[in-house]
């Protein structure tokens, strides 16, 4: 099993180097103001449904707050709190051992809503962005979400055969 979760949090690191790194790139210039790419979060969304929320929890606030000292100086721990809270909150809603492919899909966009949401209200709280939510939603979530959906469906197949091989480990050692 230890095998399994250092592959996982190997897994977690490489696409935060990668989205750091490569992804902008790839991306037009016009979206890189307007997309902000997570790809460690699409797959907390899937440890979260597959696996185990509190497991996503933890690995939310850790990757969450390398989000913050790398990407993001403005307030420690705002994406920290939000990808943890709502990877949490998703797993309390959709805990589902063999998740189809729309459910999963469909976790990702909600997911990757809530995430944003929670940080538009933390930045409002702290009176970082003046612009009203319809703006931020129309503007910035609504095409995040759209680029997220694109990437789940991109993981979703490798993604959840690593978790499912997780899973077959963890209830091995349970039995024995």
């Amino acid at each position: 099993m230890r095998m399994r979760r250092s592959v996982l949090v190997l897994l977690l690191f490489l696409l935060f180097i990668l989205q750091g790194t490569i992804l902008p790139w790839l991306m037009p210039d016009s979206w890189q103001m307007r997309i902000i790419p997570n790809l460690v979060f699409i797959v907390l969304l899937f440890v979260t449904v597959y696996h185990h929320r509190h497991t996503a929890l933890v690995l939310g606030l850790a990757f969450g707050m390398l989000h913050d000292v790398v990407f993001y100086g403005r307030i420690l721990g705002a994406h920290s709190f939000a990808m943890g809270l709502s990877a949490y909150l998703i797993g309390l809603v959709f805990q589902i051992p063999r998740a189809p492919l729309p459910l999963m899909m469909t976790v990702v966009l909600l997911g990757s809503l809530l995430e944003d949401s929670i940080l538009f209200a933390i930045y409002s709280v702290f009176n970082l962005t003046q612009v009203p939510y319809n703006w931020a939603l129309l503007d910035h979530m609504l095409p995040t979400m759209l680029f997220h959906f694109a990437m789940g469906l991109v993981l979703y197949i490798p993604v959840r055969r690593q978790l499912e091989l997780l899973k077959k480990e963890t209830r091995k050692e349970e039995n024995a």
